[in-house]
């Protein structure tokens, strides 16, 4: 079977065997390789492996004219299959790249933060107060707390926005943040 494969606009060149069309198209070939390679020899092993898999396909190949599509095809789909399988190097290193810990909180200025944070939430109106409790410490969605409370699911929404306003701008809440 002969293989026409167009080398330019006006003229068509015929190829009789895989062999022949290797040796016409391989420099051609190994230039859209080195395009999908940085390292010159991985392109050239990147070219082996799709015109090997072009071989194999050799006689299942209908249109011998778009030959230069299918091995380009080849290189992406092999390069693309490496880029995926890629092993990723580690190296030993005496110190872990890891920063250091932040310390430990104190306890005590957490219960602190805790009680302080307890006793402005108390200052809330009472809905209000219910409202958050719901939402942060039961942590119940706001439909499930408007159920609970049988309110709209929008009255809750204001109404928990308008108390983590006012949690805000507590005076206790803001010396603690300072």
């Amino acid at each position: 079977m002969t293989t026409p494969v167009c080398t330019s606009a006006s003229t068509v060149a015929v190829f009789p065997t895989f062999s022949s069309y290797v040796r016409a198209r391989g420099p051609v070939l190994l230039r859209t390789a080195r395009s999908l390679s940085a390292n010159p020899n991985d392109a050239e092993d990147l070219l082996q492996t799709a015109l090997t898999k072009t071989y194999v396909a050799w006689d299942r190949i209908e249109d011998h004219r778009a030959l230069d599509g299918y091995v380009r095809r080849a290189l992406i789909n092999t390069r693309t299959s490496q880029w995926r399988k890629r092993k990723v190097d580690e190296f030993a290193v005496d110190e872990l790249p890891e920063p250091d810990p932040l310390p430990a909180p104190d306890p005590a200025e957490l219960q602190g933060l805790r009680d302080a944070m307890w006793r402005a939430v108390m200052r809330l109106p009472a809905r209000q107060r219910a409202m958050v409790v719901l939402r942060y410490y039961e942590d119940l969605s706001e439909a499930q707390t408007a159920e609970v409370m049988e309110v709209s699911i929008g009255t809750v929404k204001s109404a928990v926005s308008r108390a983590l306003a006012k949690l805000r701008e507590d005076p206790g809440l803001t010396m603690l943040s300072a």
